[in-house]
């Protein structure tokens, strides 16, 4: 019989391959983000391709996407290597786009702002597990 740290490892491997074959948007793929691939130093990354690296200001883990092909060095981290990796989930000006808090963990505090549906909105309330437009939030002009 196998071993069960051996079948969670492959059950892991399986969820990585599925994250990055779904092609997901950015929302979506950051809901999910602890199931894909950690970069690593030495690997060769097409185009594309999406890796976890470090965390975002919300604390989560962060994605990037591989904007030109490269082998990896110890120096070209995707969070400083911008000619090579592209932030996942948020818009070109640096606002975090809006995903649904699996709970109280990930909530958004008042006074947070995200980008939704190509509109800024800007949290009114701690905790707040409610999508932009329903509850919480408010239209934010910069």
């Amino acid at each position: 019989m196998a071993d069960k740290n051996f079948i969670a490892k492959q059950m892991n491997r399986f969820f990585q391959i599925m994250a990055q074959k779904m092609e997901l948007d950015d929302s979506t793929a950051m809901e999910i983000a602890d199931l894909y691939e950690p970069w690593e130093v030495g690997q060769s990354y097409a185009v594309g391709k999406i890796v976890k690296y470090g965390v975002n200001a919300d604390n989560e883990t962060q994605l990037y996407t591989v904007i030109q092909a490269h082998t990896s060095q110890e120096d070209w981290t995707p969070d400083i290597a911008v000619s090579l990796f592209k932030k996942v989930g948020f818009t070109p000006s640096g606002y975090p786009i809006w995903t649904q808090p699996i709970g109280a963990s990930d909530a958004y505090m008042k006074n947070d702002i995200v980008s939704f549906e190509n509109s800024l909105w800007i949290s009114t309330i701690d905790n707040n597990v409610w999508q932009p437009g329903v509850y919480g939030w408010e239209h934010y002009s910069e």
